[in-house]
């Protein structure tokens, strides 16, 4: 349940997935060292006794685990969103069937594809930047330090010449079939201009063997009308290709059924907030449970199987709604802290941090004692809302 009331706790996931995280620890592989905070205690009646109560912990896990895997079965109807190159791969789940496309047409790839040539020249050259950064516009909103880790090997080498003649050879190879590729008019201007200066660059550079950030940017800088208009097809085919598909299974999966809809969308953090399907899907959902039924799940890599990794998120997602309710039916503050990505002991940690003395935790801290509970009972989530209480 991402909210844990033990403080053992591992991402079940194993996939290296963010956004929707376990309720539970693992089970303990080891016996717990016996403290020696108390001189007085028995080690080996302590280590007994403490192994008793991780026991609660990991049956717990089993039985939470053996619930979400029965619940994968049933849950529908669900979309999934893996996005990638081709403007995402869809999959609808319903009544135990299985629908997977690309619905985005090959303008959304091509119109990316010549977008990227900037990014794929600085890719080359960045390794070799250090100490050729002038005063540019808008360099205050660059992180030198940052800069310093990116450009690892400075300026002393030429080995940037050879991969960068090697993508202009791709380049060249791609601007010598545009015409052939029927697109749309303005876009294939623009795709040329793209590709025209980007071939200029490389020239230059290479045959100057030198290259710093004020002729990259005097290259990037004639190209702030054609990259947007690139993304602006891009972006037209997306929408165009996304809006069909879901209102063909908006009524495929009919009425009765739709509002339940959950949608999760998988995509690597730097995509993540927000994403392009993410936003076209939305308008499509039931407004009064889209907020909580479009989940949007972060991957540190594209999984290898991301129909398995939304399932098995979605159940602990779905799982912890109900038994935040059912678990906490009179305190909401916890039942909410229960749902979504927030953890169960975080409140308490904010409260603490924000006013150390609040429960005497800060002097008692020192003798070894626990902080004693707040005689107030004051919420905890109150108070990390608004540190002023503390």
């Amino acid at each position: 349940m991402g909210r844990t009331l033990t403080t053992r706790r591992q991402f079940v996931g194993g996939v290296g997935t963010f956004g929707a995280v376990t309720f539970l620890g693992g089970g303990r592989a080891a016996a717990a060292e016996p403290s020696a905070a108390d001189p007085g205690t028995d080690p080996a009646r302590q280590l007994h006794a403490r192994n008793a109560i991780f026991a609660i912990d990991t049956d717990t896990q089993t039985h939470y685990d053996a619930l979400r895997a029965e619940l994968i079965r049933h849950l529908g109807p669900v979309v999934i969103v893996r996005n990638d190159d081709r403007g995402g791969r869809y999959t609808l789940i319903h009544n135990g069937e299985q629908e997977s496309l690309h619905p985005v047409s090959e303008i959304f790839e091509l119109a990316k594809s010549i977008a990227h040539a900037p990014l794929g020249i600085y890719s080359i050259i960045a390794p070799y930047l250090g100490g050729r950064i002038p005063e540019l516009p808008g360099s205050e909103r660059l992180d030198r330090h940052d800069l310093d880790m990116v450009a690892f090997k400075g300026p002393g080498t030429t080995d940037w010449v050879a991969p960068l003649q090697s993508f202009a050879a791709t380049l060249t190879v791609a601007r010598r079939q545009l015409g052939d590729a029927d697109m749309p008019s303005d876009l294939e201007a623009s795709s040329t201009r793209i590709l025209d200066a980007s071939l200029g660059f490389v020239e230059e550079s290479v045959r100057r063997r030198s290259f710093d950030m004020a002729s990259f940017e005097n290259y990037t800088s004639r190209l702030t009308d054609d990259i947007p208009t690139n993304l602006a097809h891009a972006a037209r085919a997306q929408i165009e290709g996304v809006e069909a598909l879901m209102t063909r299974w908006r009524d495929k999966v009919g009425t009765a059924d739709w509002p339940g809809l959950y949608v999760v969308v998988l995509s690597i953090w730097t995509t993540s907030a927000p994403n392009q399907n993410s936003i076209i899907v939305k308008r499509f959902m039931d407004p009064a449970t889209a907020d909580s039924h479009l989940i949007d799940l972060q991957t540190a890599q594209p999984p290898a199987d991301p129909i398995h990794v939304a399932l098995d998120n979605l159940a602990r997602i779905v799982q912890d709604n109900v038994a935040a309710e059912l678990v906490f039916p009179l305190d909401h503050r916890l039942a909410d802290a229960l749902k979504g990505p927030a953890d169960l002991v975080a409140p308490a940690i904010l409260t603490q941090l924000a006013c150390p003395y609040r429960s005497g935790t800060a002097t008692r801290r020192t003798a070894g004692a626990s902080p004693r509970p707040d005689p107030a009972g004051d919420r905890a989530g109150h108070a990390a809302s608004d540190p002023a209480r503390g």
